[in-house]
């Protein structure tokens, strides 16, 4: 056991030849790298399913040993100043490594295809390469200092995967926006670990630890210095992990491919804010203000995520706000001490979240083949609908996600959330209260997607109405009615031809729905790729190959079973607190999790209750409408407006406003920070120039001119120099005796 321990430094450095190679393959031989492309993507699967089964063999150990293994070595000494480099294998290590390999693998399987018409596949696939490694690095660092470094370089990578498609404005605005927002938390981490190195005197975890209880039992440090350094230390983990306030990148994220939304909002770059947190929890446990505030700032993350997901119409968008919402649920397990509902929830939601992302990234893909690529519609839910007999392994995956996103058991979020909900009660009742709230929010939202995305008879594209009224934005179905009739016979056979040709999946049947003929010659070419074959033209939305199915059938089976690894079924110690008892350990707290399956059942039936009700608001709100409303006008009235179109008074209208306009921090940050700090500059730049360089300039001139009416006065003539004397001299004499009476 002890060798294999010496071996996990190869852990974050196993998938890194990958960008390696292929930066050197395109710099000597590019030719011959882009026609092998499609080797680094098998490359990088491989490389990162080692890493993901070394990364299970030293799980299986910890569970059986509760061991903790740490190396380090020195980088850098100078006198008294010793800076190490090494890794800590403990239950958190493992539980990260694990998430990133596996959600990291089936996002690589599912990008092969995804991306495989992109001109920037190899640099996509280099660009996530680089991002597994850095991750892995940084859930393995053993000290501050190397988790900086790996932080930064997390933070490199999801601007260059953000930005992806860099000739895009809005994709350069969106990768921008996340880097700038993501240096703030990053200023006041560093900040922070400078700080508790001035404090302790150390880097790494183990010493930190140990002399800051020492120094905190002792009474021996500043508590207010020592407040300002945790919250500064936690300001990293909120821009990180999306919370509010520093939240505000993450659904302009989306204007990244879909594979890296799933990435990055599943088990990556959001959770890496969770696992700082969670790996400085002995810091922070013993400072009761950080405490709180983690809880405060978690349980209004959940609230504020949750609002803004309502109203959403990028399907994308909808799913971020969903994670920043699940995100702080995490911040407020930790806040509140739960550090094993924290992790619990952290492992289910990343499965669950990587499934929608997935499945929504295939209903893009399957929309793009008759809109061509265009986010606005493409994205849209409002465009969807009617996609349930096209699309239906997607479409059963998208469900089963989104009722274990709700909270319905037996799947995995269900057993998560519902820990978390029920350890707010013993925290504070107000925030329970809250929380329980959200989790109703949440089912409305998330069944409001659904809904939206595959029920109804929606179209996708915009057409004529019957071709009597002309309808720019919204229209009926564009298959129209089962077993209609074309009038066309060569139309239909060109279209059945078409079908076997391109391969479609036989859930097509042979049945064609009847087009509008103005609708057909919408429809655009898509997929062209060189070398792969000649253009390809759909005529209806289409499910996706199997190279994309595989991972979402996959995660399938996580999302059905991986929630039962933290239910203690026999009244003894279940797997994951098991799994976790070096941690729990460390933080002094009780690894028992027995439990009285009675009390258990009753808060089991409320919680799902509450689910249950948002869900059934979400259906009476969307599903009615696309089945009984007959009149054009009013169906395009309702999707245009959505629940505001039955809620019209100003209270609803006001929150629908809020949830479609982002609660308004957006324009907030536009007009206050944005404008405040260049009316702050140019206010600035005035005075700098005007009174700051404006005094030392006025007395240069003001000796100048002096010194030019002097040299003027001087004649030359010791008779008027004796004069000026004797006249300075008596007005000198006279100011002095009158000054003196």
């Amino acid at each position: 056991m002890e060798q294999t321990y010496q071996y996990a430094w190869i852990i974050p450095f196993l998938p890194l030849p990958v960008p390696m190679l292929i930066g050197l393959g395109l710099l000597l031989f590019p030719t011959a790298t882009k026609s092998l492309r499609r080797m680094w993507a098998f490359q990088s699967v491989l490389l990162l399913s080692i890493v993901m089964i070394f990364s299970m063999n030293l799980s299986i150990q910890q569970i059986n040993s509760s061991s903790v293994y740490q190396y380090v070595w020195s980088w850098i000494i100078n006198n008294d100043f010793s800076l190490e480099f090494g890794y800590l294998i403990d239950p958190l290590t493992s539980i990260m490594s694990i998430l990133i390999t596996t959600v990291g693998i089936m996002v690589l399987i599912y990008s092969d295809n995804y991306m495989s018409h992109d001109h920037g596949y190899l640099r996509f696939f280099a660009y996530m390469s680089f991002f597994s490694t850095s991750m892995l690095g940084l859930v393995t660092s053993s000290n501050l200092i190397q988790i900086y470094i790996f932080w930064e370089l997390v933070g490199m990578c999801s601007y260059l995967l953000i930005g992806f498609w860099f000739t895009r404005p809005v994709a350069a605005k969106a990768c921008q926006k996340a880097f700038v927002t993501n240096r703030v938390g990053d200023f006041g981490l560093l900040l922070g670990i400078l700080g508790f190195y001035w404090i302790t005197g150390s880097f790494e975890f183990r010493d930190l630890f140990q002399i800051f209880n020492n120094l905190i039992s002792n009474n021996e440090v500043n508590f207010v210095f020592v407040t300002l350094c945790a919250v500064l230390l936690f300001a990293g983990a909120i821009a990180k992990s999306a919370q509010f306030p520093l939240h505000v990148w993450l659904p302009d994220a989306m204007e990244g491919p879909t594979p890296i939304s799933a990435l990055i909002h599943a088990a990556t770059m959001v959770a890496a804010g969770i696992f700082l947190v969670a790996r400085l929890m002995p810091l922070f446990i013993v400072i009761p203000h950080i405490m709180n505030l983690i809880s405060l700032i978690g349980i209004i993350t959940v609230f504020f995520g949750a609002t803004l997901a309502l109203a959403q119409k990028d399907i994308k968008r909808g799913l971020a706000y969903s994670t920043m919402s699940q995100l702080g649920y995490m911040m407020l397990a930790l806040g509140m001490g739960s550090y094993r509902s924290a992790l619990f929830h952290l492992i289910t939601h990343a499965y669950s979240k990587a499934l929608l992302f997935l499945g929504s990234g295939s209903v893009i893909h399957s929309i793009e083949t008759l809109v061509g690529y265009c986010p606005k519609k493409s994205q849209n839910m409002v465009l969807m609908g009617g996609l349930t007999k096209h699309v239906p392994i997607t479409k059963n995956s998208f469900l089963l996600g989104t009722l274990s996103l709700c909270g319905i058991p037996p799947l995995a979020c269900f057993w998560s959330k519902d820990e978390i909900l029920n350890d707010s009660w013993l925290y504070s009742p107000i925030f329970a209260i809250i929380a329980w709230s959200t989790a109703g929010l949440t089912a409305f939202y998330m069944c409001r997607i659904y809904l939206l995305t595959f029920e109804g008879h929606l179209n996708v594209h915009f057409q004529n109405y019957s071709g009597k009224r002309n309808t720019p934005l919204y229209s009926i179905s564009l298959w129209g009615k089962e077993g209609s009739k074309i009038s066309n016979k060569k139309f239909r056979l060109v279209t059945l031809l078409k079908m076997k040709k391109n391969g479609r999946p036989s859930f097509f049947s042979n049945k064609v729905y009847k087009m509008d003929e103005n609708v057909r010659n919408l429809i655009q070419p898509f997929l062209s790729i060189p070398n792969f074959g000649n253009t390809k033209t759909y005529l209806y939305p289409y499910e996706s190959d199997n190279t994309m199915l595989f991972p979402i059938l996959i995660l399938i089976l996580f999302t059905l079973f991986v929630g039962f690894l933290g239910i203690p079924f026999n009244q003894d110690v279940d797997i994951l607190s098991k799994w976790l008892t070096p941690s729990i350990n460390l933080l002094h707290q009780n690894s028992n999790n027995s439990i009285d399956w009675y009390e258990f059942c009753k808060d089991a039936v409320f919680s799902v209750s509450i689910a249950s009700f948002g869900i059934f608001i979400a259906f009476f709100l969307y599903k009615p409408v696309y089945s009984s409303f007959q009149n054009l006008d009013l169906i395009n009235s309702f999707v245009k407006m959505g629940p505001k179109r039955i809620f019209s008074d100003k209270i609803k209208n006001a929150i629908y406003d809020w949830s479609y306009n982002r609660g308004y921090i957006d324009a907030f940050y536009g007009t206050f920070l944005t404008v405040g700090v260049r009316k702050l500059a140019e206010f600035t730049h005035f005075f700098d120039r005007r009174i700051i360089d404006g005094i030392p300039n006025g007395v240069g001139f003001m000796s100048f001119f002096v010194a030019e009416v002097i040299k003027s006065v001087g004649g030359g003539r010791i008779s008027s120099y004796l004069f000026f004397y004797f006249s300075y001299v008596s007005i000198f004499l006279l100011i002095y005796y009158f000054l003196n009476l």
